[in-house]
């Protein structure tokens, strides 16, 4: 790296912490127990709005962490190779994390990131999700949240719709092309939706009850790493949680970090991200509300064999969550 790329890179890290206010005082961490270890790995996946996780780095550092790295992770494999113990934390979306918890997954969800990401798009003549009985439905990310969705307004995900779930088939491409009636979207994919003038939409999880009051989104812990360094769990989640902070106070400067962390190629899609999920409202939200939520619905659709109280039990750890609600109250 550059003398003048560094520069630039500190100036960025110097505008967000400054601008909201992130960096507790050295004497605050003296007072805490010393880290377990000082190296932490994070998945990287071109999913912009996982933007906390990935404009953290600085904040990790200032927590401590000495050797901080993101391993390039595509997103179907994440949970794969955090119960591996190739990364120790990654941002998934909460709902598929339960399904991999229902199903065995060495995993723990330990804190919410943000609540609205997703868009559903449909065509004309479609106004609302009931009038999705009989159509097809295309979904990046699994068929999981959509198929919530129309199960909520009283559909059968299994006999109603045709959900096209499969990347191979790229369920975007084929919903621009006609060829399919709706597509769930996540950023950027709705940005390239909204300067396509391609569809419209009918439910924005950022806005529309019930999906707005709860977090679409979790960091997941590799279990034994949760088990083993609670300081150091604690500390990312801190890191993590302020970042959330610097995304909802300081959108420029961190959709440029973003950009120059090849996190998405376009300034203006990254910003749009970030100005339009609310970041900064973490502190509103329960988590544990939120798997129960998610946790319900799935095991009522048969997505899961194991009830939300079991997957709370088992796949869960909030209290460090619950902690830092408390300390970063201001």
């Amino acid at each position: 790296m550059t003398t003048m790329q560094t520069r630039r890179r500190f100036l960025t890290i110097a505008a967000l912490a400054g601008a909201a206010s992130v960096l507790p005082p050295r004497r605050v961490w003296a007072a805490e127990p010393a880290l377990e270890t000082t190296a932490v790995r994070l998945s990287r996946s071109p999913v912009i709005c996982w933007a906390p996780q990935y404009v953290c780095e600085e904040l990790l550092r200032a927590e401590g962490f000495t050797d901080v790295r993101y391993v390039d992770v595509p997103v179907q494999a994440e949970t794969a190779e955090l119960g591996s113990g190739r990364i120790d934390f990654a941002s998934n979306l909460t709902l598929n994390s339960i399904v991999d918890i229902d199903a065995g997954a060495p995993i723990t969800i330990v804190t919410g990131v943000h609540a609205g990401c997703y868009e559903l798009f449909a065509r004309d003549g479609i106004r609302a999700i009931a009038d999705l009985k009989g159509k097809s439905v295309g979904a990046l990310g699994g068929p999981a949240l959509i198929s919530l969705m129309v199960a909520w307004v009283g559909l059968d995900p299994k006999k109603d719709v045709r959900i096209v779930a499969d990347p191979g088939a790229n369920p975007l491409e084929l919903f621009t092309e006609g060829k399919l009636d709706a597509f769930l979207a996540f950023p950027p994919h709705p940005q390239q939706l909204h300067a396509r003038k391609v569809g419209h939409v009918i439910l924005r999880t950022a806005i529309d009850r019930p999906w707005s009051q709860y977090f679409c989104c979790t960091l997941v812990g590799n279990r034994e790493f949760v088990a083993r360094h609670p300081v150091a769990t604690k500390r990312v989640i801190r890191a993590l949680l302020k970042a959330a902070d610097l995304c909802a106070g300081a959108p420029e400067q961190a959709a440029r970090l973003l950009v120059r962390n090849a996190i998405g190629e376009r300034y203006d899609y990254a910003l749009q991200t970030l100005n339009e999920n609310p970041y900064g409202n973490w502190r509103e939200y329960d988590a544990e509300d939120t798997v129960r939520f998610y946790a319900l619905r799935a095991h009522e659709l048969g997505m899961i064999k194991h009830d939300p109280k079991r997957i709370l039990a088992e796949g869960t750890d909030f209290r460090f969550f619950d902690e830092l609600k408390r300390e970063l109250k201001a």
